[in-house]
């Protein structure tokens, strides 16, 4: 986040949330457990200013070291001159204590709590060592501190290559904040990358705690309904995992390219007051039949297109635990019989109250994407037909997306989205109840690449 001193309170109240109420996420079977992430040989927490040598502040200046060294490296290939490190350098601040020295673009230590930021006009970077970091490290991990703080730098790259806050106000359409944010997502899904590859001096980064960063990026999305104008706005959960892993697979290069031009955000604003009274959701049972019967004529076009013919599959609620003798979670697709099993509706209800009414959505279009790739005369086994059945829920989310009327979206169903893919691997299962996609961060991506690419990209040939 790079802000000035008027905005750190506004976004400070935004990560509340975070800190104060184990309700604000939910933590799902499935998911992985936090990872530590720093090698034996730590950094000295001497050059960070206000630092009380704590083991999160520890972690954090190991963070901000090896990041540097990575901008280091990577700059002049990316931008074509030498990096330069902060001139102002980093602050560890302890927000409970009022009288604690301000670090650089605040007036009080107060101004930080449950921030971290970077500071242009000083060329700094800043971060609550009372609240935010210990809470983040909790609840994911240390490589959630890593991924904040490569975002909190990937503000100074931009402020190396002429983005600067001046620029923004001088051009808000072209230069929009959501904009700005993404690129810094991007930026620290590079860093985390050349990490991961061992990389880092002081970093031990492995491929398995990479749904943990993500679980954090989830855990500062915007709030619901958040327009994508907003000064403030940083994007959704999905726009921002999409900027995270667009940085990981191809690197800063393709960070500094993002326009306005080039980049869709999925952020959107509430269309009525009766979906902002709701949050955006409908109840389960209307949920499962709205999008049941807009399923069906999305895939009946799909596999008619495709050479294939489609059967409106039976939607029945299962009188078992397992209606197909498999274990494709809580909803499944029968081939055999031609049917859409929804299991005991106390799973898949307790997702839709947990996380929303897309994440019902997501599970049930999976398993119409399974029902195309039968019709179409693929096998529904194996590592690729789950595949494919994921990516065509994602092709089908791109498709409501775009339209003007009829089922649509609300805001916020795509984080739905991504919450229910990185807590489980039910959309990515065959028929037999199998996957290859075990790592939630490999699922989004999959998910990722029908929504913005459509159906061609999902290996049905």
């Amino acid at each position: 986040m790079r802000h000035g001193p008027k905005q750190l309170v506004k976004i400070a109240l935004a990560a509340a949330c975070l800190l104060v109420s184990a309700s604000c996420t939910t933590t799902l079977a499935g998911q992985p457990s936090p990872a530590t992430v720093v090698r034996p040989s730590g950094v000295d927490t001497g050059f960070v200013h206000g630092s009380d040598g704590s083991a999160v502040d520890r972690l954090a200046a190991t963070a901000v070291v090896d990041v540097e060294q990575y901008w280091k490296e990577t700059f002049p290939n990316t931008f074509g001159r030498q990096w330069t490190p902060l001139s102002g350098g980093v602050y560890s601040v302890d927000t409970s204590d009022a009288r604690a020295d301000p670090p650089p673009c605040t007036d009080s230590a107060v101004d930080v709590e449950g921030n971290a930021f970077y500071c242009p006009s000083a060329d700094a970077i800043a971060w609550d060592r009372a609240a935010l970091l210990p809470s983040l490290r909790d609840r994911y991990g240390d490589v959630a501190v890593v991924v904040v703080l490569a975002h909190e730098m990937g503000h100074a790259v931009q402020n190396r290559t002429g983005l600067t806050a001046e620029k923004e106000q001088r051009d808000p359409q072209r230069y929009p904040t959501i904009l700005i944010e993404a690129m810094a997502d991007c930026y620290a899904g590079a860093f985390v990358h050349w990490a991961t590859e061992g990389k880092a001096a002081h970093l031990s980064i492995s491929e398995d705690s990479l749904d943990t960063a993500l679980g954090a990026l989830v855990a500062f999305r915007d709030p619901v309904g958040t327009a994508q104008t907003d000064q403030s706005a940083h994007g959704n959960a999905f726009d921002r995992v999409s900027a995270f892993q667009d940085g990981y697979r191809q690197g800063p290069g393709l960070c500094s390219t993002m326009s306005v031009d080039n980049r869709r955000f999925t952020q959107q604003a509430f269309t009525s007051y009766e979906d902002q009274a709701r949050g955006g959701n409908l109840p389960f049972d209307e949920m499962v039949q709205a999008v049941a019967e807009d399923l069906d004529g999305y895939f009946a076009a799909l596999v008619g297109q495709g050479g294939g013919t489609w059967t409106t599959p039976t939607l029945a609620e299962a009188t078992s635990a397992t209606a197909c003798a498999a274990e494709q979670g809580p909803v499944e697709l029968c081939p055999d019989h031609r049917s859409i099993q929804v299991l005991p509706r106390g799973k898949l209800a307790q997702l839709h109250e947990a996380l929303g009414d897309y994440a019902t959505g997501t599970l049930l279009a999976s398993r119409y994407g399974l029902g195309a790739v039968a019709a179409l005369g693929r096998s529904t086994q194996g590592d690729q037909a789950g595949q494919a059945a994921l990516c065509l829920a994602g092709a089908y989310t791109g498709a409501v997306l775009s339209r003007q009327e009829g089922f649509g979206l609300s805001p916020g169903d795509l984080d739905e989205a991504v919450q229910v893919l990185l807590a489980n691997d039910y959309a990515a299962r065959d028929a037999d109840g199998n996957t290859n996609l075990d790592a939630g961060f490999d699922r989004v991506a999959t998910f990722r690449s029908g929504v913005f690419d459509g159906a061609s990209s999902c290996q049905l040939g």
